[in-house]
């Protein structure tokens, strides 16, 4: 089969940084799907497994991909919430092989129904994201669904990005906090305004002074999606006495004795972690991802595809993930097809 790899980390700008090759077939075993890959989209976490991570003991190549959509075409014998033929999408584990690859394994436990109302491409930009937001707001924050009149107030930080993409949808479709996002450019600012967002405020200047301009002196609720070191200190003053602080990154250290006059609860979100470890609740991921399915058939949350860069190859990949570490994508990167 088709898939693309690498040997050793380096910098996407080296020549072998990504590289088309053939691997062989997988075969589903135990809980296991085998899933005919029809698209994948490019995350944050791919940059950071490609500068470090090589190929596990014994394997010549390390696939990177996690994000994907597409059909089951064979399932284990231990499987028994799909069957061949099934439209399927999922984000995978960072403990195995990645979805770049024509054929990729993967437990059913963390594999979801497509939405029907969405092509491959479209369903691809959402399950990382959507697992990552969803277990932040309602799993790490446990905000509670339901629009009965709140005065609770959420600061998204990168809300312009794929996971800020699909918190800020969840939040202001299923929960009646009054939302704020940030984003630092003209077109990213109306992207979160286009998502819901009740408020947008620039992460340039200093966000504790731009949510005064606004009218909020404090906040109840804040989630950091990127860059929370540079941030921090901003977040410490804005936080509200006794409010909830969510992070995804990883800031290479993080001084959380200042929330103590606050009384502030720390929370951190990794969506790896129940496939990564078994938890006991791993399925969860699977009915998660099918409550969002129906979200987006039910037209209440959109697809965050924003940009397509055709077929999945080692230099449409190289592309995709250039941009992501530039920092200026908005929204989700697809790749689709094999060529």
């Amino acid at each position: 089969m088709k898939a693309v790899g690498y040997q050793k980390p380096q910098a996407i700008s080296e020549p072998d940084s990504l590289i088309d090759i053939t691997l062989p077939e997988p075969v589903a075993t135990g809980r296991d799907l085998l899933v005919e890959v029809k698209a994948v989209s490019v995350n944050p976490v791919d940059t950071k497994v490609r500068k470090s991570g090589a190929p596990a003991e014994g394997e010549a190549w390390k696939v990177l991909g996690w994000d994907a959509s597409g059909i089951v075409k064979a399932v284990g014998p231990e499987v028994t919430l799909f069957q061949p033929g099934d439209r399927v999408w999922y984000a995978g584990s960072i403990a195995r092989p990645g979805t770049n690859s024509e054929l990729h394994r993967v437990d059913e436990r963390i594999v979801g129904h497509m939405p029907t109302s969405l092509d491959f491409a479209q369903a691809a930009a959402l399950p990382l994201t959507a697992i990552t937001a969803w277990e932040m707001l309602f799993d790490r924050l446990g905000i509670a669904p339901g629009k009965a009149p709140s005065a609770k107030t959420l600061l998204i930080i990168g809300a312009s990005g794929g996971v800020g993409s699909i918190l800020t949808q969840l939040a202001t479709r299923l929960t009646s906090l009054t939302v704020i996002g940030t984003a630092s450019r003209p077109q990213t600012q109306a992207w979160v305004k286009e998502l819901g967002a009740h408020h947008v405020i620039d992460h340039g200047r200093p966000i504790a002074q731009e949510l005064k301009r606004i009218g909020f002196p404090q906040v109840d609720h804040i989630v950091s999606l990127t860059q929370t070191d540079a941030h921090f200190d901003q977040i410490v003053e804005a936080i509200a006495p006794q409010g909830q602080f969510g992070l995804i990154d990883d800031p290479a250290s993080l001084d959380v004795t200042k929330f103590k006059r606050k009384s502030v609860s720390v929370h951190w979100e990794l969506m790896f972690t129940r496939a990564l470890f078994g938890t006991a609740d791993m399925v969860g991921q699977h009915r998660l991802l099918n409550e969002v399915a129906a979200l987006v058939d039910a037209g209440l949350i959109r697809t965050t595809l924003a940009e397509h860069f055709g077929p999945i190859n080692a230099a449409n990949l190289k592309r995709a993930r250039a941009l992501i570490e530039s920092g200026k994508a908005r929204g989700k990167v697809v790749l689709e097809g094999w060529a």
